[in-house]
């Protein structure tokens, strides 16, 4: 006769029992671990993200992709089980957001370094080009004028540097390169496109400031006929790939058919530089489907080699190095 209250007890007792073991997991699963996870993501056509004046496209099944990393707070259940994920890594905070900022603050910075990522490698492609730049993509615009420095009034947001003191500019590094060594005090002639018309602007040089002396006239520069858009994704370790893609815009066959992902922090002076996450890196490209992943040579290859599981991996150290690398791939059939 007690035998049905105590069955009736005991599945009352597994069904508590039941339900607090979901609402921990659910719990777990949504409440945020101070730890940050860095997970995987198919890599991106970088096509997309750039607009080339005059482009030319080549319909030949190939393209240009880059890489990221998804970087949010881990949830408690990802902190106590980071093999949820395949490739998933926890970081502390202090290694993602370094002390003296928060998160919106280090999410502005990373910004900030794609876009000069992507001007640089904007300019190392139209170097690439040379003499053959299509006009619409040679020169340096004028981004911004600061504020109270010599170019205010005088130089203005949209204006196309093509020559300094009568050398030809191609690209905002032809700009530096012309101001390197110049006292503050001195005059420099700018030569501009505003409106579709040239003229001649002179301009006294100012200090840099900051203890530097680098002499100044107080604007931001761009690659002239190149845009970018961000997509949310910051840092500066797809300006290889931002590059490669510029310079088949530009009409020059980069990829020969190829679906190829790369990764690498390019300097002005093509030289390509390591980047983090290359685990996570390494298995986006895999899950891309693309052909070949280049990477920064050095610790950056050794570790792709780890993760690539049949991928080929290239590695480079600058950026004609990775052209002549693409371009003694075999062919495609």
């Amino acid at each position: 006769m007690l035998r049905a209250p105590w069955r009736i007890f005991t599945a009352g007792r597994l069904l508590a029992l039941g339900l607090l073991l979901l609402a921990t997991a659910v719990a777990l699963w949504t409440i945020p671990s101070r730890e940050y996870i860095f997970l995987p993501d198919p890599a991106h056509p970088v096509a997309p993200l750039v607009t080339v004046a005059g482009a030319q496209k080549q319909e030949d099944g190939g393209g240009i992709y880059f890489v990221d990393v998804i970087v949010r707070k881990a949830s408690l259940l990802e902190r106590l089980f980071g093999g949820l994920h395949d490739g998933a890594a926890i970081y502390p905070a202090s290694e993602v957001v370094p002390h003296g900022l928060n998160e919106a603050q280090q999410q502005q910075l990373d910004a900030n370094e794609m876009q000069l990522s992507q001007q640089t490698a904007a300019a190392v492609a139209v170097h690439a080009v040379g003499a053959k730049a299509p006009p619409p993509t040679a020169g340096a615009v004028v981004g911004s004028v600061e504020k109270g420095r010599p170019a205010a009034g005088r130089l203005r947001r949209g204006d196309v540097i093509v020559a300094v003191d009568g050398a030809r500019v191609r690209s905002p590094a032809d700009v530096t390169t012309a101001m390197r060594g110049r006292r503050a005090g001195s005059h420099v002639a700018f030569t501009v496109r505003r409106g579709g018309r040239t003229r001649t602007i002179e301009l006294a040089t100012v200090a840099a400031g900051h203890g530097s002396r680098r002499a100044v006239v107080g604007v931001i520069l761009n690659q002239a006929g190149v845009k970018f858009r961000s997509n949310g994704v910051g840092g500066p370790s797809a300006g290889l790939a931002f590059a490669l893609e510029i310079l088949e815009q530009l009409g020059r066959n980069v990829d020969h058919g190829h679906k190829i992902a790369a990764t690498g922090e390019i300097w002005p002076n093509g030289s390509v530089h390591p980047i983090g996450g290359i685990e996570q890196k390494t298995i986006g490209a895999r899950a891309a489907g693309v052909d070949a992943f280049l990477v920064p040579a050095g610790q950056n290859a050794r570790d792709a080699r780890k993760y690539a599981k049949g991928l080929r991996i290239i590695p480079v150290k600058s950026f004609q190095q990775a052209l002549h690398a693409l371009a003694t791939l075999p062919r495609v059939r």
